[in-house]
């Protein structure tokens, strides 16, 4: 550092609270990228931009002549050691805030600012120190923070600015808050604890009661010196049981005066900022509007300058800073080699590091770094579990994998919990596992076990910890399990929504097939432990230290894909995709999973009974055609009667030899007129209908909610578009009579009903859109029927008294180009010649122009790059575009096509749904979401709140794309309410 005039009376020094700055500047902007590599900014063009309006036009009087701005080095501080709970609920950071606190430090060097920084001590400790020498010298402090534990700080010669409420902060100030001059608010922290920091205070007292006992007392060690005269009984016996607790609060708020710091007060003397040096960093976060003020201010060229070689996209620093490593202490590290790991891939050079080469990177130490199940350990006392949570709360990670007795999280009974800290490092923690006699089981539990109830409560502050970051696969099934157990596991990652997010369409997302592709390890099977077949057994019969291996291994490999997949997600641009689209969905699911829908089963009954008389009336028609009996449920029987007896042309047989009889080959022989294959379609479709509904529905119901409690799969299609299981009520067909009547069935509580809000045609809209089709634009904006503005555009009749069947072709082409029917297809859906068909759709293309450039368009790029994106930037993969089969590679043109379409549609709804229990809190609402069936959401609403909620569930929706996107096309919503879902639709 240089020399500089040491500080004199009458000086004034500066002292800016850094972390207050960064959350004020991250949360005061949108999320900002920089363009060039996707490198996450936002904070550092905020901390920028009120660093230049602090330096530029200043405000204080006199005029700084020494400024620092102050950070926090690390969370391992001297309070740590005193106390290991301290701070250890603050939450995760956000995961685009963490790169940006390297990128700051370099921002305040780039303004010529003293970055001040020490381990061991708070950011408060060190303004501490520099305020009291300060002082000693006789010079004015100003401290820019809103922090309330410098308010201690606060006399005569020291003052606080809240740079948020633009307010001056001195005694009186403080007086105001603490009810205490600033010489006590350490005694009142003491007391009140904060919750922020985890300081634990004294159980019932706050800040208004902690002022008046030390109004009446004095101080402290008076006041605790004198409890037992308090009259008020519970205050007494808390201050008397948990006094030390306070006098250890005393330790941690107190604020340090007497650092010995690394950089000097002198050394923080204001110096005129090199704006060479200012423009350079600017222009390599790419801040061009900054850039240019302070070109102007300075009358620097700035074309003139070349951006930070270090700090520009692909630069290595950059590169290190978006990791979240400080680039000076990676380098020495590396130097020394003190940051390997053992068994890890070699230390990253800043040389090749990219965020782009950092992935790759992560992906090359995950595959080299093997999988050792001899190091997993069964925990078995309460005293070891304690330890395993410690180190999780000390790391800030921790990966968790519940064991249970079956596959639905609304029944299943949990067996055990594995946790795992680091690549290598995990537990299992055996809870109810049952022992076995010469082959009977004993319904004993096994020894060596922590009592479930202990184990829970210890596990609970865990999994709460918002200063934890929880790590899943498929971490939804887990959540509800926890839920039941009276946990929210919060805030959370999930591997299998990182890899869906990353890979949708290009690779399955499975634990097992996702640790073969990036680890390059194979994990124990379930059946390997659990059996399979007659010989399989629940989990709670496994041997314990079977299931220790297996379970223990599963925290392991998730908290390693983690490692692997979530740089990926800066790297490719994908974060906002995750934590918009994705991540929200996991609660909300879980939530509406937990909620359930009420059916009534003796309608369900009697609709069993009308499709079995249904199938009677068709099997007899189906003989009569057939010229004798056969079972049409039989796919043998049914293909040697077609294309044996009955010699109809067109039949292909399968690899084995058998006739295929798929619903494909008998919908195109009813499409050329063939009677049999219609009628066996139509019993196919009431032989679904009532085994997978009117007769399987009522064994879904819960017998604890008495409610049916679906399951809905984020992961499982490339569109985005959720499906659900167990029961599937995605696949109710809504355009026949019979699936109309199973709707009927899913009923509302008494003093409910149901409302359906569904998305209008939101598919056509978003068409209109993307394709930028004027006309078809302009008719969604003004509330036409589309249907009949198309049939009018290309038939050239008028809408008003224009002819139904007129409109249905238009409906059929409407809906037809968004799925690339063929005119083969349309003809047979409108009954016409294929060549009037062909004829419609070329009209169509033709009126519409924008739709055929939109379909070319996204063909192209789909075969160039193997994907397509939606309007919200999820990436949906269709490796087999280029498939030399004509007919692979058209279907997944026609997907690919479709899939900006319907994925984009998806992320609508799962914005909305994101947004929606929310929305309906903040209104006062207890409307429950409970469905979502593609475009429509059900909800469960009190009778006499129906009214309110239509309006909120409705703007949600509409306003789902926003603020991300603002559509030209409006979105519309109908929502009706009834007592069934069939009637509410």
């Amino acid at each position: 550092m240089p020399e500089h005039d040491p500080l004199e009376a009458g000086d004034h020094v500066v002292l800016i609270d850094g972390s207050a700055y960064i959350f004020r500047a991250y949360h005061a902007l949108p999320p900002l990228t920089r363009s060039s590599d996707k490198l996450p900014v936002g904070a550092v063009a905020g901390f920028c931009n009120m660093l230049w309006k602090l330096v530029r036009a200043q405000g204080f009087s006199p005029a700084p002549t020494h400024l620092a701005v102050v950070f926090d080095k690390s969370e391992q501080t001297f309070r740590k050691d005193i106390y290991p709970l301290y701070k250890a609920q603050r939450p995760d950071l956000p995961e685009d805030l963490r790169p940006q606190f390297p990128l700051i430090r370099e921002a305040t060097r780039a303004f010529d600012l003293a970055c001040v920084e020490q381990s061991g001590f708070e950011a408060d400790d060190l303004m501490a120190t520099y305020a009291e020498l300060a002082k000693a010298k006789g010079a004015l402090v100003t401290i820019i923070s809103s922090d309330k534990d410098l308010m201690q700080l606060v006399d005569a010669r020291v003052r606080m600015y809240d740079p948020m409420k633009d307010k001056a902060i001195g005694t009186e100030e403080v007086f105001e808050k603490f009810g205490v001059a600033p010489e006590k608010v350490v005694d009142v922290q003491s007391l009140a604890g904060d919750s922020v920091d985890n300081v634990p205070g004294v159980p019932g007292i706050g800040i208004k009661t902690a002022a008046q006992l030390l109004a009446e007392y004095g101080d402290l060690d008076t006041l605790l010196a004198r409890a037992s005269e308090i009259k008020q009984t519970k205050r007494r016996e808390n201050l008397i049981e948990f006094a030390d607790q306070a006098r250890l609060s005393r330790e941690l708020v107190t604020l340090k005066r007497d650092v010995a710091l690394d950089v000097p007060l002198d050394d923080i003397a204001v110096v005129e900022p090199a704006g060479g040096k200012l423009i350079a960093f600017l222009k390599a976060m790419e801040f061009t509007t900054l850039t240019r003020r302070v070109a102007e201010a300075y009358g620097i060229d700035a074309a003139a300058i070349d951006p930070d070689p270090g700090l520009k996209a692909g630069g290595a620093e950059t590169a290190l800073v978006a990791a979240g490593i400080d680039p000076e202490s990676h380098a020495a590290a590396a130097a020394d080699n003190d940051m390997a790991i053992p068994g890890a891939a070699p230390a990253l050079t800043p040389q090749a590091l990219t965020p782009q080469a950092l992935s790759a990177a992560r992906v090359a130490q995950g595959a080299a770094t093997p999988v050792d199940r001899s190091t997993y350990e069964t925990v078995t006392t309460l005293a070891r579990l304690n330890q395993w949570i410690a180190r999780a709360v000390e790391i800030g990670v921790v990966a968790v994998d519940t064991e249970t007795t079956g596959l639905d999280p609304m029944q299943a009974d949990l067996v055990g919990f594995s946790l795992a800290t680091a690549p290598g490092e995990a537990c299992y923690v055996p809870l109810a596992h049952k022992g076995g006699d010469e082959g009977l089981f004993s319904e004993g539990l096994l020894p060596g076990q922590i009592p479930p109830a202990e184990a829970i409560a210890a596990l609970k502050p865990l999994l709460e910890h918002k200063g934890v970051l929880k790590i899943g696969q498929n971490l939804k099934y887990d959540w509800l399990i926890l839920k039941r157990q009276g946990i929210e596991v919060a805030p959370y990652d999930d591997t299998m929504l990182l890899s869906y997010v990353l890979d949708a369409g290009a690779s399955p997302h499975g634990m097992d097939p996702l640790s073969v592709r990036w680890l390059g390890h194979t994990p124990i099977k379930y059946e390997e432990v659990a059996g399979k077949g007659k010989s399989a057994v629940t989990f709670d019969r496994v041997a314990i230290d079977k299931a220790s291996a297996y379970a223990a291994e599963d925290a392991d490999v998730t908290l390693r894909l983690w490692r692997v997949l979530k740089p990926r997600l800066v790297a490719e641009g994908k974060t906002t995709v995750y934590e918009q689209l994705e991540r929200p969905l996991v609660t909300v699911l879980a939530r509406m999973e937990a909620r359930g829908i009420m059916i009534d089963r003796q309608l369900l009954s009697r609709l069993s009974g009308e499709f079995a008389q249904g199938m009677g009336r068709l099997e007899a028609e189906i003989s009569e055609m057939a010229g004798e009996s056969f079972n049409p449920g039989s796919p043998k029987q049914l293909g040697d009667i077609l294309f044996g007896k009955m010699q109809i042309p067109g039949g292909r047989k399968t690899p084995t030899g058998a006739w295929s009889t798929g619903a494909d080959v008998l919908e195109e022989l009813a499409e050329q007129g063939h009677a049999l294959p219609r009628r066996i379609l139509d019993w196919r479709q009431l032989q679904k209908l009532k085994s997978t509904y009117t007769d399987a529905l009522p064994s879904y119901v819960n017998p604890e909610t008495g409610r049916v409690h679906t399951s809905f799969a984020l992961a499982a299609t490339t569109t985005g578009r959720l499906s659900s299981s167990e029961p599937n009520l995605q696949n109710i067909p809504v355009r026949t009579e019979e699936g109309r009547k199973i709707r009927k069935a899913f009923i509302a509580a008494p003093g409910h009903k149901l409302i359906s809000a569904d998305y209008s045609q939101i598919e056509l809209r978003l068409l209109a859109e993307i394709a930028d089709t004027p006309s078809l634009r302009q008719a969604f904006q003004d509330g036409l029927d589309i249907h009949a503005m198309t049939a009018s555009e290309m038939f050239g009749v008028p809408i008003a008294g224009m002819p139904s069947e007129v409109r249905r072709r238009a409906k059929a082409i409407n809906f037809g180009i968004i799925y690339g029917i063929s005119a083969f297809g349309l003809a047979n859906q409108l009954s016409i010649p294929r060549e009037e068909a062909g004829a419609y759709i070329k009209r169509y293309f033709e009126r519409f122009p924008g739709i055929r450039a939109y379909m070319d368009e996204t063909r192209a790029f789909a075969r160039e790059h193997g994907y397509v994106e939606t309007l919200f930037g999820r990436r949906c993969h269709y490796p087999d575009i280029a498939a030399k089969n004509p007919s692979i590679r058209a279907f997944n043109e026609r997907a690919a096509i479709n899939a900006r379409l319907q994925g984009s549609a998806a992320d609508i709804i799962r914005r909305a749904m994101a947004r929606m229990d929310a929305a309906l809190a903040r209104a006062g609402l207890a409307a429950r979401m409970l469905l979502q069936v593609h475009d429509e959401l059900i909800f469960e609403v009190p009778d006499d709140e129906i009214g309110a909620t239509v309006p909120v569930v409705r703007e949600v929706m509409e306003l789902a794309p926003l603020p991300a996107l603002s559509l030209k096309v409006p979105l519309k919503v109908d929502a009706r309410a009834a007592d069934n879902w069939d009637e509410a639709h």
